[in-house]
């Protein structure tokens, strides 16, 4: 095998075309610059260079392994300043997992932070439900989730990063949007509801279950479908109502509308990052930092219809 002492005395006598130069360029004598293109040879099994009493050239063998020493001493020198760029989060790759709603809240300006921050990280984004990601983190297949919660006995870290209220999605023209108020949800409850699947979508069901309860309200639940973009198309076709999270707001259909509801608290919904408490990722490290300074910026009101 050769080294890459040996890389550089040979492109150094193949640019200079003689052994005293090179051996002048490299700050050394030349017989021993002249040992170790022997040795060179030797190691790569062929001939490289032609020597005559005046100058040297180099064999066709040479010049094809001229262009792959420089290639590799380039990168030789350039794996030192990559080294320290990972040690401080700014290569690498982060991988994040997030639920649909996410997507629509925390996740653009993770994004963002990272394009500007960090524009070297290669990033994976992968949606999941929460429970999917649970699993994730915990075999290591991702770095970091935007998720409802952890669940007890899960060895994750976590933190509250996003709140949110529920409002009311609505067919335009449908009798509640003429109130001339904020419907309740005892108003609510007289409408076929479009809900979430018990068990694709637990958070979010149990969230609008445990609402309606509260409030002693029993409403018919017409569909109950798993992602929020399948409730709101479902809402658009006419086929009931739907609570969701705010941040669903910004999708718009054609026949579809968003009402504040009475009674409902601003923060009941809640997004929180989960990590594996012992992942070392330096890229992760900046990551977290940067969302423990911004999480509490990060509580969405709805302005009104």
């Amino acid at each position: 095998m050769f080294s890459l002492d040996q890389l550089r005395g040979f492109v150094a006598v193949a640019e200079e075309r003689n052994f005293g130069r090179a051996a002048e360029r490299l700050r050394m004598t030349q017989p021993p610059l002249s040992r170790q293109m022997q040795k060179l040879e030797r190691a790569v099994g062929v001939d490289l260079l032609i020597r005559t009493s005046r100058s040297v050239e180099l064999t066709p063998a040479g010049r094809v392994f001229l262009d792959e020493a420089r290639r590799v001493l380039r990168l030789a020198a350039a794996a030192p300043l990559l080294a320290q760029r990972a040690a401080h989060g700014s290569r690498g790759t982060l991988r994040v997992g997030f639920t649909a709603t996410a997507a629509l809240s925390v996740l653009g300006a993770w994004v963002t932070f990272l394009d500007d921050q960090l524009p070297e990280v290669h990033r994976v984004l992968r949606e999941m439900v929460t429970g999917r990601q649970v699993e994730a983190l915990l075999a290591e297949e991702i770095d970091i989730g935007l998720i409802r919660g952890v669940p007890p006995g899960a060895a994750l870290e976590q933190m509250l990063v996003h709140t949110e209220s529920l409002l009311l999605a609505v067919p335009r023209g449908h009798p509640l949007t003429r109130l001339g108020r904020a419907p309740e949800l005892v108003d609510i409850g007289r409408s076929s509801v479009v809900t979430y699947s018990p068990v694709e979508a637990r958070y979010f069901h149990d969230l609008v279950v445990s609402t309606f309860r509260s409030a002693g309200v029993q409403p018919a639940y017409a569909q109950h479908v798993t992602q929020v973009n399948s409730v709101l198309a479902l809402v658009d076709a006419g086929l009931g109502v739907a609570l969701v999270p705010a941040s669903a707001s910004a999708i718009t259909l054609r026949n579809l509308r968003f009402l504040p509801v009475a009674e409902i608290p601003e923060d009941c919904v809640e997004v929180y990052a989960a990590w594996r408490p012992d992942n070392d990722s330096p890229a992760l490290a900046v990551l977290l930092e940067h969302v423990r300074s911004t999480a509490r910026m990060f509580h969405q009101s709805y302005p009104g219809p």
